[in-house]
């Protein structure tokens, strides 16, 4: 007798798959760790800044102790880089925890959540993991069309999920499209403006998403300290939204969520606008080398306004992993984005000047072997 735990809407899951990390490489091809490049996870190249280092180093001494489950120090920071009372700031463990809480606080098993196609996977599995209906919207240019993302909402529809710009695919919303499609998105529908890679936009790019937090109550903007800020593996992420929306993802927010080392290395990283700056120049810098590169081998990309290019690498759909594997013999990890209906192209984070230069000689090599 076989017997099968959980809902089917949990064993349907394909559980998240992770950029490969250096070890494993080193370990598969036989490769030398320190030759090895990684450019799967839109991870920052500079690392942590110094300033967050120091302020960990000062935190450590407290680790015999439970986190400040409030994170008093940190949401005081938020509060005053963003104009908003504390109590309209939620911390996760990386901004995915709050996009995972989002959808249990908002959602019930049944009901409808909607996000584009080509858009970040964890909406999928958001919303599967509690048994909602999926409504996918067909892209536009591989980006979000607000239009049809409005025409999809039904009855049951409780949630949103939008990104600005979009990953994996690096496509951006203009201000004014998103504050026309708020002003039509019915009250009861929930709208997470899911901004990960924010920080990386030109000045003349940029609008005011905390703004419209006051204005629009259902809205819920996400950000993460794990790109820009260069934190990720500290999984720090927050949420801004009127209490109404805050105090529900409290309810559901595990306890400690954001470890001592994290919160005070958030404080700093907040506070360190020298490495913000610097960060988005070096992204600026290799995003015209690399889309250059592509142009000069004929490769379509699509333009991206976040820290990694989405790049088609063959006609066929084996040529995204045949790439790949080419790709990771000679110590270069990018992303495959089968999963996501991409199956020709790779998404290429951007890297230092070096790690760029080391990527362009293997695809050139590469491309010419196959």
């Amino acid at each position: 007798m076989t017997t099968s735990f959980g809902p089917s809407y949990v064993r349907a899951i394909a559980p998240y798959i992770a950029g490969k990390p250096i070890s494993e490489v080193a370990r598969e091809f036989g490769l030398d760790e320190a030759n090895i490049v990684k450019l799967a996870s839109n991870e920052n190249p500079l690392g942590m800044p110094e300033s967050a280092k120091r302020a960990m180093a000062q935190a450590a001494s407290e680790l015999g102790r439970y986190p400040d489950a409030n994170a008093f120090e940190l949401k005081a920071a938020l509060s005053e880089r963003y104009g908003v009372p504390s109590d309209w700031i939620t911390l996760g463990n990386g901004s995915n925890d709050i996009l995972e809480i989002a959808a249990h606080a908002f959602v019930e098993k049944g009901q409808s959540i909607i996000y584009a196609q080509y858009s970040f996977a964890v909406y999928a599995l958001a919303t599967q993991g509690l048994g909602a209906r999926a409504i996918v919207v067909p892209a536009v240019k591989y980006g979000h069309d607000l239009d049809a993302m409005l025409a999809a909402i039904t009855d049951d529809t409780r949630l949103i999920f939008v990104a600005n710009p979009n990953n994996p695919t690096g496509t951006f919303i203009e201000g004014l499209k998103l504050e026309a499609f708020l002003d039509k998105v019915p009250r009861n529908v929930a709208v997470v403006l899911d901004e990960a890679y924010t920080e990386y936009l030109p000045a003349e790019k940029r609008y005011d998403s905390i703004e419209w937090v006051r204005r629009y109550p259902n809205l819920l903007v996400s950000r993460t300290f794990s790109k820009a800020f260069g934190l990720a593996g500290l999984r720090v992420g927050f949420a801004i939204a009127q209490p109404e929306l805050t105090d529900l993802l409290n309810r559901l927010r595990q306890p400690f969520n954001v470890n001592t080392l994290a919160q005070a290395a958030a404080v700093a990283a907040l506070n360190d606008q020298a490495f913000l700056e610097k960060s988005a120049a070096l992204n600026a810098q290799g995003y015209r080398r690399l889309t250059e590169a592509f142009e000069k081998l004929g490769l379509e990309y699509v333009p991206s306004d976040g820290n990694f290019v989405l790049v088609r690498v063959g006609n066929d759909d084996a040529a995204g992993n045949r790439v790949n594997i080419e790709l990771l013999k000679q110590g270069v990890i990018v992303r495959p984005v089968g999963n996501y209906g991409l199956p020709q192209w790779l998404r290429v984070t951007i890297g230092l000047p070096e790690e760029n230069e080391a990527f362009i000689a293997a695809l050139e090599k590469t491309l010419a072997a196959v």
